[in-house]
Order: C-alpha cells, then sequence, then structure tokens
C-alpha cells in the first residue's frame, strides 16, 4: 500500500469523519495487523490538537481461539475493569473510529448458540453505559484490507493480488483516488442531504416496494421520522461522518407497521457465514417467516436472540448504480455491502431518526414503540428494477425510486 494512502486516509477519517475538535479525547479499535495505518491515525488526531489517544487492539485469530476454549460462563462476565472502563467512557465521550479488517469467516465453527448467549449477557450489563453516551459522540467505521478478508473477496488471486485489488477498490469508494478527498466528501455528503431534505419535506406516511424478484413489501415510516445521512449531528453540537464509505439516506420504520415479503438481492455475511438466497416474511413488523437457500440457521439464531431482532430499526435507500454496487465485488463486509443498494436493518433504531429525540425520555422512546435490540444486521434488498413508491398522510403518491435509482 502507497504510504501516501494512509496519510490520506487518515486525515480524512479525523478531519471529516469524528471532526475532531481541540482537547477531545480519541479512541481507536483496530486489529494488531492495522498498526501501520493505526499510527497515521494517532498523528492526524496529535495534529488536530488530541488531549489524548489510547488504541484498542484485537485479533481475530485470538478471538476466535477464546470462544472454542473459554467456558461461555467465563466469556460472558463482565469483568470489574471492563465495566470501569465503559463507565469512563460513557462520563468523557471520547471520539471513537473503528478501524475494520475483520475475517468474513472468522467465526466459522465456533458454537453460534453459545456466541449469541454471550453476546446477550454481555449486553445487558454494559447496555447502561451505551444509553448514556448514545449520540453524544462522534464516531466512524472505516476499514483496510487484511489477508482473510481480501482472500474471500478475491479467491483465486495471490494474497499480494487479492490485498492489492482490496485496496483499490476502498480507494475508490472511500473517493480517496482523487486531488482533494476532503472536498470530494463535503460534496458528497451535499448531495445526500439534498435527497434526506427532499424526503422530509415530503413527511411521508409509508412506503410501498416492488421488484420482479417477488419483493411486495408496505413499511409505514414512524410519525416524527427524521431522513438522515453522511452527516449526523452529536448532542454535543459536533458534526461527524459515522461510515466511511457511505451511499445512504435512512430513517426509522414503525415498529408494528411492516408487512409483505422482501427477498434478498446480496449475500449477508453474518457471524462468519454467509446467508444466502433468503426470503423475510413480516406479519405487523415482526419477521414471522425467513427461508434461505443457504445459512437459515445462523439467520434464524440472530432473529431468536431476543425479540426486538425480528422488527427492523432501519429502512435506509441507497441507487443501485451506487459506486459500490459497481465495483462488482461482494466485499462480505457489511459497512460496504449496505452500501451498494437499498437495505433494511433487523434490530436496533437509532433514536435520532425521531425529531425531537434530544429531549425525550426512556419512557416516550417505549412508548412510540422504539425498537431496542442486541443486533443491528443489514441486509440488502435492492434491485436494478426496484420501485419505491411514498405516500403522504393525505394519501398523494410520489416515485421515490424507479428502477432501483432515485426517482426525485
Amino acid at each position: 500500500m502507497n504510504h501516501e494512502y494512509y496519510v490520506k486516509y487518515a486525515k480524512l477519517a479525523v478531519k471529516v469523519g469524528i471532526n475532531l475538535q481541540k482537547g477531545q479525547d480519541v479512541v481507536i479499535r483496530a486489529s494488531t495487523a492495522c498498526s501501520e495505518f493505526v499510527t497515521e491515525i494517532v498523528k492526524e488526531c496529535y495534529a488536530n490538537e488530541a488531549r489524548s489517544v489510547s488504541v484498542e487492539w484485537s485479533n481475530d485469530g485470538i478471538e476466535r481461539l477464546k470462544l472454542i476454549h473459554e467456558s461461555e460462563e467465563t466469556l460472558s462476565k463482565v469483568l470489574d475493569w471492563q465495566e470501569a472502563k465503559a463507565k469512563y467512557n460513557a462520563e468523557t465521550i471520547p471520539c471513537s473510529i473503528y478501524v475494520d479488517d475483520s475475517d468474513p469467516d472468522a467465526l466459522q465453527g465456533v458454537d453460534m448458540q453459545k456466541y449469541s448467549n454471550i453476546r446477550v449477557a454481555r449486553y445487558q450489563v454494559l447496555k447502561p453505559y451505551r444509553d448514556q453516551s448514545e449520540n453524544k459522540d462522534q464516531w466512524l467505521i472505516i476499514a483496510v484490507p487484511s489477508v482473510a478478508w481480501a482472500k474471500k473477496v478475491f479467491p483465486n488471486d495471490t494474497d499480494e493480488e487479492a490485498v492489492r485489488k482490496l485496496w483499490e477498490a476502498i480507494i475508490k469508494t472511500t473517493r480517496l483516488d482523487g486531488d482533494d478527498p476532503v472536498e470530494a466528501w463535503e460534496k458528497h455528503i451535499a448531495y445526500l442531504k439534498e435527497k434526506s431534505q427532499k424526503l422530509n419535506d415530503l413527511n411521508l406516511d409509508y412506503l410501498t416496494y416492488h421488484s420482479s424478484n417477488g419483493t411486495d413489501l408496505t413499511l409505514k415510516l414512524q410519525p416524527n421520522h427524521e431522513w438522515l445521512s453522511a452527516r449526523e449531528t452529536s448532542l454535543q453540537g459536533y458534526e461527524f461522518s459515522a461510515n466511511m464509505p457511505t451511499e445512504e439516506v435512512f430513517t426509522m420504520p414503525k415498529r408494528d407497521g411492516v408487512n409483505g415479503v422482501v427477498v434478498s438481492t446480496k449475500p449477508l455475511s453474518l457471524q462468519g457465514q454467509l446467508v444466502e438466497n433468503f426470503k423475510v416474511t413480516f406479519k405487523d413488523g415482526k419477521a414471522v417467516e425467513v427461508v434461505a437457500e443457504k445459512g437459515q440457521h445462523v439467520l434464524e439464531t440472530m432473529l431468536n436472540m431476543d425479540e426486538a431482532s425480528r422488527y427492523l430499526g432501519e429502512v435506509a435507500l441507497v441507487p443501485f448504480n451506487s459506486p459500490i454496487n459497481e465495483t462488482g465485488i461482494l466485499f462480505s463486509n457489511t459497512l460496504f455491502d449496505e452500501n451498494a443498494c437499498c437495505h433494511l436493518a433487523f434490530g436496533a433504531a437509532f433514536k435520532n431518526n425521531i425529531k425531537g429525540y434530544e429531549t425525550m425520555t426512556e419512557e416516550q422512546f417505549k412508548e412510540i414503540g422504539f425498537n431496542d435490540s442486541v443486533n443491528h444486521v443489514d441486509f440488502m434488498i435492492g434491485s436494478e428494477d426496484l420501485d419505491i413508491i411514498g405516500t403522504d398522510h393525505e394519501g398523494k403518491t410520489y416515485q421515490i425510486f424507479k428502477n432501483g435509482v432515485w426517482a426525485i
């Protein structure tokens, strides 16, 4: 990898991604294989006057060994120092950068029920701290290739060639290939903001989806919903961009307002396994039936982790001709694949998709049917002939997508 791109990428992550402010703390979460790139991020954070920067390292191989050899009881327990760290972060609100290079097959062969039980147990202990800091922080997810990930995407190439090809795709889709990536991102953010503003002005009641593959879905939107896109604003008043790349405009479905059938258009990489060619039937918001040609068990295990996992937390609009889809690559990584085409997400909703969320209490969120879950799993339903019609509260209809792309 040309070191020049490390420098560009780090600058983009710090200046546009988390939009670091003078005197803020930063926590970087990355694998041990990413140390050279992480070093550039740390340099950029200090160049932008971060107060402190810390790195939390991970390793797919070690995590897999722990899941295989340690007991469910041991792994489910949140140790005192782990809870203390979560409490400290909830109180100090550092910026967070997640550098993803994970192997899509890292959990192959791991007991999925054990993994599910561990996640649920830890989530219950750590959730109050997550809730305390939610929407207050600036955070970002970016990705760099690992050999294992690159070989999953390009299995017939040598390790070196696979990594090179994956880097090329990441550079292109994150707009690092131009002279000024920061300026390119500002223009892209403005374009997506224009789309989200048009949707907010329409104040739609529900969307209907139709595609020749069998998708036939009616999706009511949460009353007082807010469409968001590439730039969000934290409760501290700082703008940030949470995903690089991103092509989506997204909001919150009404929890009990989804009915019909959706058919996946891309495989879903879930817990180290691919779920392929699946169909989901919704009734009154709940996924009552799933049928998959491959990986049905892992999909059902995820859906059964908690009641809310069978309901939708997000609806996102992405044109089928997005730069990511035009690469022709299945990335087997949600950060990229969710931005290839329209998608929905099982599980947790985002509170900032509700107008006035800043002053709402937890009880008020419960009253409106806010979907709160251990999971947030995006799955792709966009196709080249997908039509989406929006209907407002007076019954007037608008063509939102035509043949898979924006019509507004």
